[in-house]
Order: C-alpha cells, then structure tokens, then sequence
C-alpha cells in the first residue's frame, strides 16, 4: 500500500511568495514508500549554510517501523532563495543517511575541486566501474565524467545544482545510451531533485569526508549494487 504525500504552504522569507510543496516519497528497505512528515503550522527557514548533520532527517517507515535518513525537504523560491520546509520535530535534524557502501578507507577528504573528482572516481569503481576517464563533452559546470554505461558530471560549486544542471546531464546521458549521476557539493534546488526523479537520474551529495551520500530514490538504488 502507498504513502500519501503531505503538500503544505510555504512562505518565502525573502520575497513573500507562497509556494505549494509536496513532501517527496523515497524507498524503505522493506520496499514500502516512506515521506517526511511535514508542518504546516511552521515557518520555512532561509538556507545560509551548508553543515552536513543538518542535511538530513529521521523518516520512520509505518509498514515495518525501521527509520532512515533522507534528505531534508528542501524548496527553491525563483527569487533565488533556498527554503528549509518545515517538518515534524519528531523526525529529527540528525544521524547519516543510509547507503554508505563505499568503505571509509576509500575515500578523500574534500579540500579542492580535483578532490571532488577523485572522490566522484573511486565511488564509480566501488560500483564497478574501472575504465573512468574525462567526458569528451564539458559541462557547463563542474567535471565531466565518463566510463561505459555511465556520463557522471562532478560539481564542487557552492551552490545548489539546478534543474537546468540536471536535465543537461540527462541529455548528454541520452545521447550516449547512458545512465545520468551527478555529485554535488552543495546539493540540489527542489526542483532539480523532482526532475532527476523523473529523469531517472542518480543525484549524490559529497560529503566532506570524500564519502558520496544518495540524495534520491535512483541514487539510492545504484547505491545498492556498490560493493
């Protein structure tokens, strides 16, 4: 049986606007959807700053009560202000998200753009992917990556990927045959992550530890066949 997804108003606290958000709905571990529970009676919060434990919140499953963590429902205002919604208090603000399966060992601390790369390329050959190389196509920001049945593009920029970010990607992908996945520093503007939902293409955020962490359902389950 499915999730119903809460949609609630949230107000822009730069520009005023109203905005109409759905909570997104992501796969548990026992394959039942799961959504975050929304508050309607609270206010939206401008993002000014990135710290990785506040990117994600407790989601607990009501099909067999197991809770993970998913990313923090998140709403980009065309005045080009990024929203925190507001959700439950009892989902919680903290923990790590679940589908770590890249062994600590292997990754990079973030520093730099190339470190970045460096842990965009070693994720990919923890997925079995051994032949990386650059991509023959730059994208319009960030690194490009290629390796058979995959078109990655690294983006260690401080804001948040676009929509526009996401469908280039899709489309250079397409053209290949391939699947999309981006790897982002800064995460993602809601919008990009409801159309690289529909795209079927994997969004990861790198934490700054070098480990890269899902950030929607298809990164979840790419996340899965890691080794």
């Amino acid at each position: 049986m499915g999730v119903m997804s809460e949609t609630i108003s949230v107000c822009c606290t730069a520009c005023g606007r109203r905005h109409r958000y759905t909570a997104p709905t992501y796969p548990c571990a026992c394959g039942a959807p799961v959504a975050p529970e929304l508050d309607p009676r609270g206010a939206a919060t401008a993002v000014t700053h990135r710290a990785w434990d506040e990117e994600w919140i407790g989601v607990r499953c009501a099909a067999c009560g197991a809770e993970s963590r998913w990313p923090r429902p998140e709403l980009g205002c065309p005045c080009g202000t990024v929203l925190c919604v507001p959700v439950d208090a009892a989902a919680g603000r903290s923990g790590r998200t679940p589908g770590s399966r890249v062994p600590a060992h292997r990754a990079v601390p973030i520093r730099t753009a190339r470190d970045a790369v460096t842990a965009a390329v070693l994720y990919l050959r923890g997925l079995g992917h051994r032949d990386v190389r650059r991509a023959d196509q730059r994208p319009l920001a960030g690194v490009g990556l290629a390796a058979p049945g995959v078109v990655v593009q690294v983006d260690p920029t401080v804001g948040p990927a676009s929509v526009r970010d996401v469908e280039c990607l899709w489309l250079t992908a397409m053209a290949e045959s391939a699947r999309g996945v981006y790897f982002s520093l800064a995460g993602y503007a809601e919008d990009a992550r409801v159309r690289a939902d529909l795209l079927d293409v994997a969004l990861f955020v790198l934490d700054p530890s070098g480990v890269p962490r899902p950030a929607n359902a298809p990164a979840v389950a790419l996340d899965a066949t890691a080794g």
